[in-house]
């Protein structure tokens, strides 16, 4: 199956994905109520590793539980191989894990872990921004899918802005 920007996903390449035996979609599942990085990381995961994955979210003291039910790759919540490991942050997990190269990518990183990590946040001077925006989208749109739906369109653009920054040498 070939995603945007050319991206191939091989189906067959079980070591790096969920693969489901079953031929079912691949299933990833956070805490509800989406921000920043549980934003940008089922944008990474649907547009980089599995244009079919599905999304769970559930409040945080079931995710874990429902990860094994429903047999789904838990993400952004502590303890968790793809959650904030190392100084990464959930983002940054997936693309280490995934082994993705694309420079636009870690530049959209550095933004992401920015705007995720308070404490970070003044280390890219986008990260307010998309700090803004994610709370701004979680007041307009408060059901979780329905915010992913609308805001994918940022983080489209942010990764083309992202694309040319780096063809243009400007990280």
């Amino acid at each position: 199956m070939v995603l945007p920007y050319g991206i191939v996903a091989d189906r067959l390449n079980k070591s790096l994905r969920n693969f489901d035996p079953k031929g079912e979609n691949m299933k990833w599942i956070t805490r509800s109520h989406v921000h920043v990085d549980r934003v940008a990381c089922p944008w990474l995961i649907s547009r980089f590793i599995d244009s079919d994955a599905e999304f769970l979210f559930v409040p945080a003291s079931q995710v874990k539980e429902r990860a094994e039910r429903e047999n789904a790759t838990a993400f952004d919540i502590p303890g968790v191989e793809l959650g904030h490991v190392d100084g990464c942050c959930s983002f940054e997990s997936i693309i280490r894990k995934y082994q993705l190269k694309d420079k636009a990518l870690l530049r959209l990183a550095k933004i992401v872990h920015a705007a995720d990590v308070e404490e970070d946040r003044s280390s890219d001077p986008i990260a307010p921004g998309l700090e803004a925006i994610a709370v701004g989208f979680s007041l307009r749109y408060p059901e979780d899918h329905e915010n992913l739906q609308r805001q994918f369109e940022v983080y489209d653009a942010l990764y083309a802005w992202c694309r040319l920054a780096v063809a243009q040498d400007k990280t």
